[in-house]
């Protein structure tokens, strides 16, 4: 299946915020994250939460998901959006950066950048980036954190903040059971 400039039925376009509202938004969805995994530890159930949060607290979210690092590659894994690359090898596109470098990627408009080699194309609608790479509790990548928005310049300084925060604190600190 190859994607389209056509926007799904079921899908919304980013919605921009002003900073204030945006600080806003990322309090009332950690504070909502936190509560529902209080005392969780698989981390698919903690993956598949935060995507379905944060895309309901934030509206300039169009794509939010997890890609988990498996036999040496990225894999698709929990998200909330259109259709998703489902592999990504390490070092392409901004998931497979982010990866590689172990570094938050922000990227203000991904359609400048190489297609194949610096940005993957798995929705055409997806205008800006963000990606966290994802640690457990030893300090080992075990997936990146990807966000995607229809507007050019979603993200900045606030979500890598916010992010990079959440993604410690529910990954790096404590018990994680791994197995499904």
């Amino acid at each position: 299946m190859s994607a389209s400039a056509e926007m799904p039925y079921f899908i919304k376009p980013s919605l921009p915020l002003s900073q204030e509202e945006k600080e806003q938004r990322y309090q009332e969805a950690t504070a909502a994250i936190d509560a529902n995994l209080a005392g969780e530890h698989h981390f698919v159930l903690k993956m598949s939460t935060i995507c379905c949060l944060m895309k309901t607290f934030l509206p300039y979210y169009y794509w939010v998901g997890f890609y988990c690092l498996v036999d040496g590659k990225l894999s698709v894994g929990p998200y909330q959006g259109t259709l998703g690359c489902l592999h990504i090898e390490l070092g392409k596109g901004v998931c497979g950066k982010a990866a590689l470098e172990q570094k938050t990627q922000i990227v203000s408009n991904v359609h400048a950048l190489s297609q194949g080699s610096e940005h993957i194309a798995c929705d055409p609608n997806s205008a800006s980036e963000i990606v966290v790479p994802v640690f457990n509790e030893s300090g080992a990548l075990i997936a990146v954190f990807d966000v995607d928005s229809t507007v050019e310049g979603s993200f900045d300084e606030t979500d890598r903040y916010f992010l990079e925060k959440m993604m410690d604190k529910h990954f790096r600190q404590g018990k994680l059971i791994m197995a499904y």
